[in-house]
């Protein structure tokens, strides 16, 4: 494991001022089935842009099971805490304690995202199992046309379904369930092979992708109503659209919407304006041309600096068309510490300069062929960056 060179002063302070201190509190948890369970509330919060999380920490009947249902790392990591952001304004961190689901189960879920069964083949089904329950969401297997048009003409819409549960406190010493939050990611592309067995991909429409959203969401929270201790707790509900398998950056949320606590009817659903930009690139030159041009004159003080880098890769977050995060990942050769250091000081000056809006969230990442080298830090109200150097 890497040491810090230096930075470690600062590393405390970051942690003093982004902690909330306080002592562990012992809580008992309540369920359905009337047990009682004790557990521990943490110390420390991180942020008030985290939840608590009970200790020992309870795991899903799913654990694991996002992994295997969505394309790439960076849709799953943004799918989970993504789905953590859409509750914050209904579940607040201040009030509620962060627990995984526990009522979608792994086979489940399982069931809900295989193909709603019809003819031929929902009889054939029902003949090996009696009580097979079509409860499939995505669309049947097309019949018409060739293998191939078959194929082409069947998407799965629905990749997965994620539960989060909050609880609040009953009393001074007692934790109830008070919420549950449900994201769907949806497919982007259909990826599906032709007769031949060739590969092929099929972009999905977004406005295809939104309608069969909002119907799956709402059979789903049909479903959740008749299980026993969700009758009468207010649900989120929110949709994600994931990227395509080649893509560098997650996909987003799109939609969101409360179901109100004892009701199975989704109302209003509220449009969510979050987007990821890689930087350099033709779509953010595009659509974020003041952003681009910044990155660029960036990475040309890089070079001034450093000729021998090896590029400059950004990855931006956007909520309602304003820059909220920046990343930025600098893979470099060096040749000793000290070039490590003289160019980390330098680099951490320079960020601050390009990116000096109170309510951005920087992080620098500095490595090379023997891994990580140094990262800098900014968080928003911050008025220095933290600054890491690894030995």
């Amino acid at each position: 494991m890497k040491k810090a060179l230096f930075g470690v002063v600062a590393s405390v302070m970051m942690l003093a001022s982004c902690s909330n201190l306080g002592e562990p509190e012992e809580i008992i948890q309540e369920s359905e089935d009337a047990e009682k369970e004790t557990a521990i509330i943490p110390k420390y919060n991180i942020s008030d842009d985290y939840y608590k999380m009970l200790v020992p920490f309870e795991t899903s009947e799913s654990r694991g099971y996002v992994v295997q249902n969505l394309n790439t790392r960076l849709d799953i990591s943004e799918f989970e805490t993504g789905l953590m952001r859409m509750t914050l304004d209904t579940f607040s961190t201040d009030k509620y304690y962060f627990k995984e689901g526990q009522y979608l189960d792994r086979e489940t879920i399982s069931d809900w995202l295989e193909r709603k069964l019809e003819g031929a083949a929902l009889e054939a089904e029902l003949e090996k199992d009696k009580d097979f329950k079509n409860v499939g969401l995505n669309p049947p297997k097309s019949k018409e046309g060739s293998i191939t048009e078959q194929n082409e003409n069947s998407p799965i819409y629905l990749a997965h379904i994620l539960e989060h549960d909050y609880l609040v406190k009953k009393d001074e010493n007692t934790l109830e369930l008070g919420g549950v939050s449900i994201g769907l990611a949806l497919n982007s592309v259909h990826y599906y092979e032709t007769e031949e067995g060739y590969p092929r991909e099929k972009e999905i429409e977004m406005e295809t992708i939104e309608e069969v959203g909002k119907e799956y969401a709402q059979e789903i929270i049909n479903r959740m109503r008749s299980m026993e201790g969700l009758s009468d707790v207010p649900i989120v509900v929110a949709l994600y659209v994931q990227a395509p398998k080649s893509s560098i950056i997650p996909g987003h949320f799109f939609a969101k919407t409360v179901v109100d606590s004892g009701s199975s009817k989704i109302g209003r659903w509220s449009t969510v304006d979050e987007e990821y930009y890689v930087f350099p690139s033709t779509e953010a030159s595009k659509n974020k041309p003041d952003d681009a041009n910044r990155f660029t004159l960036l990475k040309g003080d890089i070079e001034e600096f450093f000729p021998n880098y090896t590029g400059v890769i950004g990855t931006a977050f956007y909520q309602n068309e304003e820059l909220r995060q920046m990343k930025i990942d600098i893979p470099m050769q060096f040749y000793g510490k000290s070039e490590v250091i003289a160019f980390t000081q330098y680099l951490a000056g320079k960020v601050v300069e390009y990116y000096r809006e109170d309510y951005i969230s920087l992080e620098v990442n500095i490595t090379s062929t023997n891994g990580e080298e140094a990262v800098i830090v900014k968080k928003p109200g911050q008025d220095e960056p933290f600054v890491h150097i690894y030995q």
